[in-house]
């Protein structure tokens, strides 16, 4: 098995096959094994961690919302967050989901300072009239766009959106594109699962 951690840009679609003339992962500057493919996905618009394998067992593991493995997103948002949006993203939001209201689970939600981070290719919109502000945004589950509907729900929508952790896999010091090869051992270790499981 061959387990790869990727910084993926932004702008790139989380697939192999090429769809137009968008980038997808087969643009990064590495051969991939042809058996390889990402477990769950980034939005086009979204950067950061990416796990790829050929682990069949992980994908289960991983994305199973029953398992409640923790992700961590760094979030720009529009305007100065205050307390009590910090307050609603951690209780639980509703937000819209293949047309249906959705309540989502208990999340961890902090401000921070602005995150080391590589810059954005083409950077994100700057207007000197209205600040940004940064949170850390913690979830056990993965709905499509959640971070940007729960951000969009408390009034503070999204400008960038990086996913920096899973469990405790990190971006650490990786540059938009890199690639990091793991062990079986040091990546499952990291998720805080056995191997052998």
């Amino acid at each position: 098995m061959r387990y790869f951690i990727i910084y993926k840009p932004y702008g790139m679609i989380c697939q192999f096959s090429k769809e137009g003339d968008k980038q997808t992962l087969a643009d990064l500057d590495f051969k991939f094994p042809k058996d390889v493919y990402p477990l769950g996905r980034l939005d086009t618009d979204s950067e950061g961690l990416l796990i790829l394998t050929n682990d069949k067992k992980l994908n289960h593991k991983l994305l199973n919302p029953s398992f409640k493995h923790e992700r961590t997103y760094y979030v720009q948002v529009d305007g100065q967050i205050h307390k009590e949006a910090l307050k609603q993203l951690e209780e639980g939001v509703v937000i819209r989901i293949k047309k249906k209201d959705y309540f989502t689970s208990p999340a961890k939600a902090e401000s921070i300072d602005e995150p080391t981070l590589p810059p954005r290719n083409p950077p994100v919109r700057y207007r000197a009239t209205i600040p940004t502000s940064w949170i850390s945004l913690t979830l056990t589950e993965g709905k499509n766009r959640q971070v940007r509907h729960m951000t969009a729900a408390v009034k503070f929508p999204t400008l960038r959106l990086v996913r920096y952790a899973i469990e405790d896999i990190q971006l650490g010091e990786m540059q938009s594109g890199d690639i990091v090869e793991l062990s079986g051992t040091e990546l499952y270790t990291k998720l805080g699962m056995k191997l052998r499981e």
